[in-house]
């Protein structure tokens, strides 16, 4: 069996954060949430998380994923180290399998790094394997002590390290392998004998190494992959390589950018072939776009599903479905909850929220649509107002086929306006339109003569 254990009980102290490191988001996703699904991607059996520092927080937050959480006691007088976190899982593996340590503040290593590893690992017969890279600066990691056959003798963490050893470019990616057995039997005769007072995973390998076991070392070339969270500053760092990574992905599958510098894609977002998206475009959680579509001026959609064909521009969408042929803007906004079929148009300060919108309607501009259920080819005009809040209760308006709202309208909900029903300019309607009716509620117009010369003298 395949174990994955991912060390996660950090407190995480540069951060500066009420949040538990390992929960702030890179491109929208938990940092954490990207070693966990790597896991998952290369078919660990069992996944193993190390939790401390709010562990709370981070079982809630994980809480619908397959994994199996250990804590890790934290406070005076209780070890610290990698070493530590790993002994805290010793009885969820046994001899037999082979075992997989992450980290779980490094969100950048690729799905295919890690499947490259196991199959090294896997067609080699180590009792130990250290995923290194080369790197141009490798200050604050631990270098790889090399042997002449080119397995592993050792890795020197920084604050251990002799000159000639703080030379070395080949450095721990902090990713290890393991069988069963091995770990077992070393894991816990560590000891904290060192310069940080802690117990070092590390020094597993130079017991196996003494033991006479092989440790392999399997190399990567991209040392962006190991970068790891420690500090906000790394963070930045991190969501930079992330946003630039997923923008290609997009791009290299037909999506064209006109500046990918400023349009930022979150980790779960799909999107269509030959759709552009302007600069600025800000595109959130689950949200998938269709084939064809124009989004530009700053828009930012949340969490919602846009067809084929449409087109958005400087306008907030949340939590909606946008059907085929819409368009929207410029500083449009949909609220949570509402569907616009297709051929929609939602114009310039139109706010719709929770409201269903029936094919080739049209709000123009300046409207608020709040509650409605709205049929097909209506005409919603500046102006017009959905009053559906009684400082109590929220009440539905509901608007048949090809009806005609004029400008300025008051909609007093709960009301239903019926088929190719017309409502008057400047009406406050408060009870419900027969179809095809017209609807005039105004009072009587008065005209005082000379009025304003009287107000002047």
């Amino acid at each position: 069996m395949n174990v994955s254990i991912i060390l996660a009980a950090g407190e995480g102290t540069r951060m500066k954060s009420d949040m538990p490191k390992v929960l702030h988001k890179v491109a929208g996703k938990a940092i954490l949430s990207y070693v966990v699904d790597n896991c998952i991607a290369n078919a660990m059996d069992k996944t193993v998380v190390i939790v401390g520092h709010k562990k709370a927080d981070v079982m809630d937050y994980f809480k619908d994923a397959p994994l199996t959480f250990i804590e890790q006691a934290m406070g005076e007088g209780v070890p610290y180290g990698t070493g530590y976190a790993v002994y805290c899982a010793i009885d969820e593996f046994s001899d037999e399998d082979k075992v997989y340590i992450l980290t779980g503040d490094t969100p950048l290593f690729k799905e295919e790094t890690i499947a490259r590893f196991r199959a090294y690992v896997e067609s080699h017969d180590f009792d130990a394997c250290v995923l290194t890279a080369v790197v141009s600066d490798p200050f604050g990691y631990g270098r790889i002590i090399r042997d002449q056959d080119s397995t592993i003798a050792g890795i020197v963490e920084e604050k251990d390290a002799t000159d000639k050893e703080k030379a070395i470019t080949e450095v721990n990616t902090g990713i290890f392998a393991f069988t069963g057995r091995a770990l077992k039997e070393n894991i816990g005769n560590l000891s904290s004998n060192n310069n940080q007072s802690e117990l070092y995973l590390t020094d597993v390998i130079q017991m196996l190494k003494d033991d006479g076991k092989k440790v392999g070392g399997f190399t990567i070339c991209d040392e962006e992959e190991m970068l790891g969270v420690n500090s906000r500053v790394q963070l930045a760092a991190c969501e930079k390589i992330m946003r630039r990574r997923i923008n290609k992905y997009h791009m290299e599958n037909g999506v064209t950018f006109l500046d990918d510098a400023s349009t930022l894609i979150d980790s779960g977002v799909k999107i269509g072939r030959d759709t552009i998206l302007g600069p600025s475009i800000h595109l959130v959680g689950e949200t998938t776009i269709g084939e064809g579509c124009v989004i530009q001026g700053a828009s930012r959609i949340v969490d919602s599903t846009v067809a084929d064909g449409a087109v958005i521009d400087s306008s907030v969408v949340e939590k909606s479905v946008v059907g085929s042929g819409v368009t929207m803007g410029p500083y449009a906004h949909l609220r949570p909850n509402c569907v616009l079929e297709e051929n929609v148009h939602i114009g310039n300060f139109v706010e719709v929220k929770n409201s269903h919108i029936g094919k080739g309607t049209k709000a123009g501009h300046l409207a608020y649509i709040g509650d409605g259920d709205v049929g097909e080819n209506v005409n919603i005009s500046c102006g017009v107002i959905f009053c559906n809040y009684n400082g109590k209760e929220k009440f539905r308006t509901t608007i048949g086929d090809n009806a005609f709202i004029g400008s300025n309208v008051n909609l007093v909900a709960p009301i239903a306006i019926g088929e190719g029903a017309f409502i008057a300019a400047g009406s406050t309607v408060s009870k419900n339109v027969e179809d095809g009716s017209l609807a005039v509620e105004r009072s009587e117009q008065r005209m005082i003569p000379g009025w304003n010369r009287r107000k002047d003298s």
